[in-house]
């Protein structure tokens, strides 16, 4: 009984040896297909480069700013739409926040 209890533990030692054994050669291959992976790789060639993104998003975010700000004059304040875009606007409110008018 002691015999066959042995050699069972002997069996799953054995199996266990190869399993870790396989493990790692699957790493391994898997490590080395994707390094080939990635020498093939060809680089990516950007159709809209990302300088240019960086410059449309500013420029549209301008844009819905000035936008917002004819829309929330003219139509919440009741001004003239344009108006908003004036420096003497922009004057008259900066003094009138910082308390000289």
């Amino acid at each position: 009984m002691e015999r066959k209890d042995e050699e069972i533990k002997q069996r799953r030692r054995e199996a266990s040896k190869e399993d870790v054994s396989k493990e790692t050669e699957d790493k391994k291959t898997r490590r080395q297909k994707r390094e080939e992976k990635k020498k093939k790789k060809r680089p990516i060639r950007r159709i809209f480069p990302i300088w240019l993104r960086v410059l449309v998003v500013f420029l549209l975010s301008f844009l819905a700013v000035i936008l917002g700000l004819i829309v929330g004059y003219s139509i919440i304040g009741g001004g003239e739409p344009m108006e908003v875009l004036e420096f003497e606007f922009w004057q008259h409110l900066i003094d009138i926040i910082s308390g000289r008018e």
